[in-house]
């Protein structure tokens, strides 16, 4: 499995510089579409009942990285340095917008899952590089990456300046614009968030379309991986909220928010050569954007199927 896998780390996505710029724009529009539906009142209803968001924040900027870390080192025998990395990337990014539909969908807290996918997401462009800034070095260092590969200096104040920059100022400007035009705020949300997706979902197309043969020679070994580390986001939401003693609402939706995240954003940031240098990464982060790639998909068919089962026991 793990020579197999490592067919993956040949795979490069090398879009030029035009084509960066046009990655930098795509990504600050889709953070802008994003932030288009967060409220400023949200932070302030967070504070009338914390408990259920503190522990929402702690599963997911804490326990995930965590589990996550534990379960690339368990795996290691099996999947590649880079597979762990995308891993660790992954549980490294906000939660996804699709969480509060999926959310609906089981009856739980509407309310509470907008709260944590809005502070997840103005948070992300300090919580995402610290995080896997701080899981993928001890990762390296634990397994002695040195002897397996060249080693991997994973830089955190370029990767924070850079998306602070790309992520952080379209967040506030999507607050600000949200806050003080609501009414064209309405017009917009919906035709930016289609759009974003739709660009998105083009750009991956367009990425992977030289490389389809080799995800389908890996698609078995992809397909376990990532059912694995999204079952534990799920358990570690489910288990984390019944252990906390929160309702059965916010337990489905803590559940719900723990195992959708926002791999997309992942997906992006690896396009961009100034956050990932290939000088730095040896152009070996092949593995990296398959397991984020599929995680994006393989998260939608598992929130839906969570929330039929958290239908049933409504």
């Amino acid at each position: 499995m793990k020579e197999q896998l490592e067919s993956l780390n040949s795979v490069t996505i090398n879009f030029g510089e035009s084509g960066i710029t046009i990655v930098n724009i795509l990504l600050a529009f889709v953070m802008f579409g994003v932030a288009l539906g967060i409220k400023l009142q949200t932070f302030k209803d967070v504070f009338k009942k914390p408990k259920s968001v503190v522990v929402g924040l702690i599963l997911q900027w804490v326990c995930l990285p965590l589990v996550t870390f534990l379960l690339a080192l368990a795996l290691n025998p099996l999947i590649t340095p880079m597979i762990a990395l995308g891993m660790i990337l992954v549980a490294s990014c906000p939660g996804g917008n699709i969480s509060n539909f999926i959310s609906s969908l089981s009856k739980g807290n509407i309310e509470l899952s907008v709260s944590l996918t809005a502070i997840s997401t103005a948070a992300a462009p300090i919580i995402t590089p610290l995080n896997f800034f701080l899981w993928s070095n001890l990762y390296t260092s634990v397994i002695g990456l040195k002897s397996n590969i060249p080693y991997l200096e994973i830089p955190f104040l370029p990767v924070l300046e850079q998306i602070l920059l790309l992520l952080g100022l379209p967040i506030v400007l999507g607050i600000l614009f949200a806050h003080y035009f609501p009414n064209a705020t309405k017009k917009i949300t919906k035709p930016a968030q289609v759009l974003s997706i739709l660009l998105f979902m083009g750009m991956i197309v367009v990425s992977f379309a030289q490389n389809f043969q080799i995800f389908i020679d890996n698609i078995f070994f992809v397909f376990f991986i990532v059912l694995l580390h999204n079952a534990a986001a799920l358990s570690i939401g489910y288990f984390g909220a019944r252990l906390s003693k929160l309702t059965r609402k916010d337990v489905k939706t803590l559940t719900i928010e723990t195992g959708i995240q926002n791999s997309g954003l992942g997906l992006i940031l690896l396009f961009n050569t100034t956050i990932f240098p290939p000088e730095i990464w040896h152009g070996n982060y092949g593995g990296m954007l398959f397991i984020t790639a599929w995680w994006g998909i393989w998260h939608i068919v598992s929130g839906l199927t969570m929330a039929y089962f958290f239908r049933r026991k409504a």
